[in-house]
């Protein structure tokens, strides 16, 4: 509905723009006043788009250029019959073209006059006033019609409404395109006020109008000159519409599918169509409209394995067809399909984290303490997640140690040197698993001094040393999301405050192929490793 008013009201506006000029004669000052006023309006019409292609500082020294010459030539052509009006108009008119140089210079990337703020709105401001005492002027001079006066009013109107909804409602509107596109036709009525200006701007002794004919043949072919370049910036159907790119904003959210409205799927899979994170190649190419891509995203929901995947994204344009294209990008163009096989990913992000917190919580509560009877001043028993390929172990470390990642590496590194399977170094201690799990139950106590050693019922029990640096060492817990870490909270064991600890590891293997692990820390300087089982 916006759409169709302000079309009508763009289609009223323009008829008044294109009305032929005024026959009569005028002076030289006249002419060259009615030629820039035309070009004012050529530009607001058509000018700007060409001009807008070239660098800012273009655009913004013909503007100066241009309304420099019509404020000048204002002052020289308007019969102002007031000598403290014309200085007054000469005023306004040099504040309104200081506005203009400072953005010439904010353009050329130079040293501007003021706050941006400030100018922006004293350029503003000062349009008004220019428009002001300019209609005032054409009032006094008797050349200009009432009609062409009103226009001059409504446009000074126009700037207030400029005002006020860049300043009192812009935060209300914001993103009400129906608003945005009333103001873009309203905004017209200013050129139709200078159009207006330039058309009667010849003394006395007219000639008598142009033959009618005459008269519609000028404006069909300015009404052509307007309308043809709109109407070839807009491109056929059948050419690529790209709704969203790879950079568009609202593709780095990544929504989960429970977490959308059906209309909002598409966008979702487009969005990963186009993506280039990463720096790889897009799964099709830009030359393909979003039609297109929904279209063969659908065809490729109903293949069977790979291959058929590889044909369909080869016929598209794809530069990754060999990669196929995983469930979780499917899931938004065809989720009856892929929600058979993975009703995971139709999940929303609330419905997935409690799924993931009863998971975690269910392999909590399998592992046990394995010394019951044993308290340690502080202790905490959980699953801890691990890789399922490639990972070595988990850390017991000093997190806020200054050099506790040059730490870890190097405990990364010593892990293998033994068959204790410990690499120690400084605040970190990586302590590595010995079958090859995914998870393991893990047990970690504090105590005082140094508790017994109760070798029965374990594989393996190792003491090494380490350190607390900043009077803290714990175990990685399961970050937002994370995939690899405790299940549960895992207290601070370095209970003396910062210095040298013994840390006494326990491990064996159950009958069913569970892994074990008990975590012992204690105060001690030795800096020895002990090999105390087997």
């Amino acid at each position: 509905m916006a759409l169709l008013v302000a079309a009508l009201v763009k289609a009223a506006f323009l008829w008044l723009i294109l009305r032929a000029p005024a026959p009569g004669p005028l002076d030289r000052r006249a002419k060259a006043l009615r030629r820039l006023l035309y070009l004012a309006v050529a530009y607001t019409l058509v000018l700007w788009y060409p001009i807008a292609l070239l660098p800012d500082g273009v655009d913004a020294a013909f503007q100066l250029a241009l309304w420099t010459a019509i404020d000048v030539l204002y002052l020289l052509v308007i019969r102002w019959r007031s000598r403290i009006l014309r200085v007054a108009a000469g005023a306004v008119f040099a504040v309104q073209l200081v506005g203009r140089a400072d953005e010439l210079l904010d353009a050329l990337d130079l040293p501007e006059l003021g706050s941006r703020g400030i100018v922006e709105l004293g350029l503003l401001l000062s349009g008004v006033a220019a428009t002001v005492i300019t209609i005032v002027g054409q009032r006094r001079d008797g050349r200009w019609s009432r009609g062409t006066q009103v226009a001059g009013w409504l446009s000074v109107g126009f700037y207030a409404l400029g005002i006020a909804f860049s300043v009192l409602w812009g935060r209300i509107f914001s993103g009400n395109l129906a608003m945005v596109v009333m103001m873009d036709a309203v905004g017209l009525v200013s050129t139709v006020w200078i159009a207006a200006t330039a058309r009667e701007l010849p003394t006395e002794g007219r000639l008598a109008d142009l033959a009618p004919a005459r008269r519609r043949g000028i404006r069909l072919a300015v009404a052509a000159l307007t309308v043809l370049p709109i109407i070839a910036l807009i491109h056929p159907e059948q050419n690529a519409r790209l709704t969203y790119t790879g950079w568009s904003l609202d593709c780095f959210d990544r929504p989960s599918f429970g977490d959308l409205k059906p209309a909002e799927r598409d966008a979702a899979f487009l969005c990963r169509a186009r993506s280039t994170e990463g720096g790889v190649p897009p799964m099709f190419p830009d030359s393909l409209s979003d039609q297109a891509v929904l279209a063969y995203g659908r065809a490729l929901c109903r293949t069977k394995d790979r291959d058929e995947q590889e044909a369909i994204l080869k016929r598209a344009g794809s530069a990754r067809s060999a990669w196929g294209v995983d469930p979780w990008d499917l899931v938004y163009v065809c989720p009856q399909i892929v929600g058979a096989t993975h009703p995971e990913l139709l999940q929303s992000t609330a419905e997935r984290e409690a799924a993931n917190d009863a998971y975690i919580a269910e392999e909590n509560a399998k592992c046990r303490d394995p010394w019951l009877r044993t308290k340690g001043v502080v202790q905490a028993t959980a699953t801890y997640f691990l890789f399922v390929d490639g990972d070595p172990g988990y850390l017991v470390h000093d997190p806020e140690d200054e050099a506790a990642e040059e730490a870890a590496e190097r405990a990364m590194d010593r892990v293998y040197d033994d068959s204790t399977q410990i690499g120690v170094a400084g605040s970190a201690a990586l302590i590595g698993h010995i079958e090859d799990v995914s998870h393991l139950c893990l047990t970690v106590k504090a105590f005082r001094t140094a508790p017994p050693q109760r070798t029965a019922g374990w594989d393996q029990i190792n003491e090494v040393p380490i350190v607390s640096r900043s009077g803290r060492l714990t175990v990685p817990e399961l970050g937002e999301g994370g995939e690899v870490g405790a299940g549960a909270p895992m207290p601070n064991l370095a209970i003396a405050g910062k210095g040298r600890y013994r840390l006494r590891v326990y491990v064996r293997v159950d009958d069913a192929g569970q892994e074990q692990h008990l975590v012992v820390v204690f105060p001690g300087a030795s800096r020895k490793r002990l090999k105390l089982k087997p």
